[in-house]
């Protein structure tokens, strides 16, 4: 599972979203988005930070920020 942290007026977020979709179904993993606005300890933690991509749920370990880095995600994929 990747977890992507996002905003809904976020143009940063929908191109992380549009770029991840095929790795993710590619590599048959789900994504689960959360916008960080209806969850202030997220907001408070990430603020402008946006979007951000984990592996696993919320405090997994980190992928990437702003742009998707495919290439990690890709080796995280396959671990």
């Amino acid at each position: 599972m990747l977890t992507l942290l996002v905003r809904a007026y976020c143009h940063l977020c929908d191109d992380m979203r549009a770029a991840l979709a095929p790795l993710a179904a590619h590599a048959g993993v789900a994504i689960v988005e959360i916008d960080i606005d209806d969850h202030p300890v997220l907001e408070a933690q990430f603020g402008d930070r946006v979007p951000v991509l984990m592996q696993g749920g919320v405090g997994g370990r980190e992928l990437c920020h702003f742009t998707l880095d495919a290439q990690r995600v890709r080796e995280a994929l396959t671990r």
